[in-house]
């Protein structure tokens, strides 16, 4: 008997190629089943989505190419998880294929049937735990009350739950605990914990392995992120997708790991913009697990009553979360205390207007450094731009060290002489003299880490430590870390207290448990504060609060240095009205104040936004696709309901050589913009024809952008 199976495979929205590819077919195949394709010369991946009785319309038996084989031995893809890739999908107008194939690892395109047995029988003997084996768990703290009211909180709600948390505030226990009973309630229950960013996994994961590998195996804990190895990579995932890992921790990419017992999700830091993906399936993670905790608590209640809950933590909600836990979609659990009884740092606001010119260090906030720093404590210097300084330029002529393939100039890393690009990763010495006068004497603009760090150890080279040592100083960023293993020991380095001052970017602000710190300053918090970006305002509280909240988290600690924790503000407008709410750490004023803002603006969450972005080989040819696109879209019915802007480039437009462009969907509601999109792709397809957008290489739709 023959079997007609459709098979998705990995083709992009852009391809053309339909949602699914029809096979033949010896063996009758479940949905979900992971299969090895032919696709023109070679062989590939792919799902089979649904059965087919017979070959499609207009394609004889004859022609239809079949099943090359079957990945034996695994599980298929169950019904919530294809539910999910076919929502992302189609919300946010990608190919099935692209979307579904993302999800899976890599190297499991390349494992004969043989090579997979080995491995899932490796893994199995490798994590197998008989139950009279349990130990004990690790003794787990006694619970402050609002963290006892958020469990109970958790345990009988019936939607999305917003934890909204003071930083310090314990949400990391509420996690853990919440992790421990949806564990205990059935031997194949599953919990996913998603963080922003790699370098939050580290001390996560050590807490969920010494709480939870005593109760449940050394496999019980896996992580998915893409700092793992291919091979690490497949492991984690084949653990996760058999049942064998019980909790999964990963970046944005976990929410679509397979995971057929899951019964939590919890988003940490779900305001922060690392959960919407910038390239491929533009997808916002944290959507995505409200939507899939939905789903797979629809497939439980079939089974048998049981249902999937979903935790969004974080001390500065993104306002789309906030304002659906003010209209009652989400429920709000407020925990606005520190643990300990610690009092959240004091502001303090430098006007740069009255420091010495050119500091790049207000000379109170260097002595205020120093002082902690001789009684034993630590600070926090935070600036969000890598590299010894953004451009290097001749004061002669005006040549400044701009990247030839990108509309961007190159950073300038003292360390090693470099301009580097940021964006393409174009890389050149430093000249000894300018490329076009000639003149030896090229400086550095504005400032980076680097120079900070520079800068700091100059300063604070007098300064002793309470043991008489000489003050140290340290810089973490992406640069810093980029070796294997570099992360890691800077952050050990950190938490045994060897570091007094650690200079970094963004990634130092969030989610790190720095005991010893008392001060934290931000160097350069202007630069956000008058940006184009209706989000750039939300983006800088969050990031102020975030990092502020790394300040005085031991409440014992600080009280024995007899001092208060402090954050520091270097400002040209102190009077700027987010630093009254900042002061307060009011975030319910300022999310009350940018929704007002918003409500009247039309903008999102109040308003709803897609982007068409064009990649081509000229400028020219990209606003010609755009252009051609947006004329194809007034003739379709549901233009009237949405708004089209004029097609623009992006405010970086060369990338790599690559021109870029977009153009700018809205819509009143969700509903109006999705019923615009999906019948707006046919012709997004045609113009690709167009005779004056010749040269263009890609187009993509990006729905609820968080950048336009």
């Amino acid at each position: 008997m023959t079997f007609w199976p459709n098979v998705v495979v990995a083709t992009p929205a852009h391809s053309g190629v339909g949602a699914s590819l029809s096979y033949r077919s010896e063996l009758a195949l479940a949905p979900g089943t992971l299969v090895r394709v032919p696709l023109g010369a070679r062989e590939v991946l792919g799902v089979v989505w649904d059965n087919a009785q017979a070959p499609p319309e207009g394609l004889s038996a004859e022609r239809t190419r079949s099943i090359a084989g079957v990945l034996e031995g695994l599980p298929a893809l169950d019904e919530p998880w294809r539910q999910l890739v076919q929502f992302a999908a189609r919300y946010y107008q990608r190919g099935l294929g692209e979307v579904a194939l993302a999800a899976l690892p890599p190297q499991l395109r390349d494992l004969s049937n043989v090579q997979l047995a080995r491995r899932l029988k490796r893994r199995a003997q490798a994590t197998a735990l008989d139950p009279s084996d349990r130990q004990a768990t690790a003794t787990e703290p006694a619970l402050s009350e609002e963290q006892h009211g958020a469990l109970q909180a958790l345990a009988s709600a019936d939607r999305p739950v917003l934890l909204f948390g003071a930083t310090g505030s314990g949400k990391t226990e509420v996690y853990l605990q919440a992790t421990q009973r949806a564990l205990s309630g059935s031997d194949q229950a599953q919990v996913l914990v998603m963080v922003p960013e790699i370098n939050l996994t580290p001390q996560l994961e050590a807490r969920f392995r010494e709480r939870f590998e005593p109760l449940y195996g050394t496999g019980a804990v896996v992580c998915l992120h893409s700092g793992t190895t291919p091979a690490q990579r497949l492991g984690a995932w084949l653990a996760a997708h058999t049942g064998q890992a019980r909790i999964v921790l990963g970046t944005r990419m976990a929410v679509l790991a397979s995971l057929p017992g899951l019964r939590l999700i919890v988003v940490d830091e779900e305001h922060d913009p690392s959960y919407k993906s910038q390239e491929g399936a533009r997808y916002s993670a944290r959507d995505l697990a409200i939507y899939r905790a939905k789903v797979q608590t629809e497939a439980l209640a079939a089974q048998g009553g049981e249902r999937c809950q979903v935790v969004l933590g974080s001390a500065t909600p993104s306002l789309e979360s906030w304002h659906a836990a003010g209209q009652g979609r989400y429920l709000r659990v407020d925990m606005p205390a520190r643990i300990g009884g610690g009092a959240l740092p004091r502001l303090r606001l430098v006007d740069m207007n009255h420091q010495p010119k050119g500091a790049v260090l207000a000379p109170p906030l260097v002595q205020a450094m120093a002082e902690r720093i001789g009684r034993g404590e630590q600070c926090l210097v935070l600036l969000n731009r890598r590299g010894y300084a953004p451009v290097l330029a001749c004061h002669d002529c005006g040549w400044k060290s701009a990247c030839p393939h990108c509309s961007a100039y190159r950073v300038f890393h003292k360390l090693d002489r470099t301009l580097r690009c940021h964006h393409c990763g174009f890389t050149e010495r430093v000249p000894r003299a300018c490329p076009e006068c000639g003149n030896l004497d090229i400086a550095p603009v504005g400032r980076g880490t680097e120079q900070v760090e520079e800068q700091l150890a100059g300063l604070l080279a007098d300064v002793r430590r309470s043991d008489g040592a000489p003050a140290r100083v340290a810089r973490m960023d992406a640069d810093s870390t980029r070796q294997k293993g570099s992360l890691q020991a800077q952050l050990a380095t950190m938490h045994s207290g060897e570091v007094d001052v650690l200079v970094g970017t963004q990634m130092i602000a969030k989610g790190h448990d720095f005991r010893r710190i008392t001060l934290v300053a931000s160097v350069n918090a202007d630069a956000a504060l008058f940006a184009s970006d209706y989000r750039a305002p939300e983006r800088l509280f969050a990031l102020l609060m975030q990092a502020g909240g790394r300040a005085g988290r031991d409440a014992a600690f600080v009280s024995s240095q007899g001092t208060a924790s402090e954050m520091w503000v270097q400002t040209w407008h102190p009077q700027h009205p987010l630093f009254d709410s900042l002061r307060r750490h009011d975030y319910p004023a300022f999310a009350e104040t940018e929704l007002a803002e918003r409500h009247r603006a039309g903008m999102p969450p109040f308003g709803h936004q897609a982007l068409l972005r064009a990649d081509a080989r000229t400028q020219q040819a990209a606003q010609a696709y755009l252009s051609g696109a947006a004329e194809a879209a007034a003739a379709l019915a549901q233009a009237q309901e949405v708004t089209l802007y004029p097609a623009v480039p992006l405010t970086i437009q060369r990338v790599a050589n690559v021109e870029r462009a977009q153009l700018l969907v809205e819509a009143a509601s969700r509903v109006a913009l999705q019923r615009f999109l999906a019948a707006w792709q046919p012709a997004l397809l045609e113009c690709r024809g167009l005779p004056e957008a010749r040269g263009l290489i890609r187009f993509a739709v990006d729905v609820d952008p968080l950048a336009i």
